[in-house]
C-alpha cells in the first residue's frame, strides 16, 4: 500500500519527538531533541525513497552535504527556542521581534538550501524520485513543526 511508508515516516519521527517536549517552564534538552531527529531523518529517507544500488551510491554523498546546509539551520533554531524559552517569563517587545526576525531569517534560509541543492540531486536522481526527496523531507518537517506547535506555548497576551 502507498501509504504505509508515510505512516511509518510519521509514527517514527512522533516518538523520537515525544520524547524530549519543549516546555517553556523549564530549560528543554534541544540538544537530545535535534539528535534524535537527525539520526530518524536518514533512516526515514533510505526506507522510503526506494533508491537503486547505483542511485543509492549517487544520492548520500549529495544528501550528506544537504544535510550539513540544514543541520546549521536546525542548530539556529534550537538557539532561537532555547532563547524563548529563556525569555518567556518576561518576554518584551524588542525581544519578542528580534526572535521572531531570526526564526523567519532561517525559515527563508532552509527554502534557499532546498533550491540550491535541487540541481545536485536531480543529477543523480530521476524526477520523480527528486519530488518524492523533497515530499518526504516535506513531511518530516511537518512533524517537527506539529510537535514543536503542540509543544512550545504561544506568546501570552499582553
Amino acid at each position: 500500500m502507498m501509504w504505509k511508508p508515510v505512516t511509518l515516516l510519521a509514527a517514527s519521527l512522533l516518538l523520537a519527538l515525544s520524547a524530549a517536549p519543549v516546555r517553556a517552564e523549564e530549560e528543554a534538552d534541544t540538544a537530545v531533541l535535534l539528535e534524535a531527529i537527525r539520526a530518524n531523518r536518514k533512516a526515514l529517507v533510505a526506507v522510503n525513497l526506494g533508491l537503486t544500488a547505483e542511485e543509492d551510491k549517487k544520492f548520500w554523498p549529495v544528501y550528506d552535504a544537504y544535510e550539513k546546509q540544514m543541520n546549521v539551520l536546525q542548530d539556529r533554531l534550537v538557539k532561537v527556542i532555547e532563547d524563548y524559552i529563556a525569555s518567556f517569563a518576561d518576554l518584551g517587545d524588542d525581544k519578542a521581534m528580534q526572535l521572531v526576525k531570526e526564526y523567519l531569517a532561517i525559515d527563508a534560509e532552509r527554502v534557499k538550501v532546498k533550491q540550491e541543492n535541487l540541481p545536485a540531486f536531480a543529477a543523480v536522481l530521476p524526477g520523480r524520485k527528486v519530488a518524492r526527496f523533497y515530499q518526504i523531507e516535506n513531511k518530516m518537517d511537518a512533524v517537527v513543526r506539529f510537535k514543536l506547535a503542540e509543544t512550545i506555548p504561544v506568546v501570552e497576551k499582553p
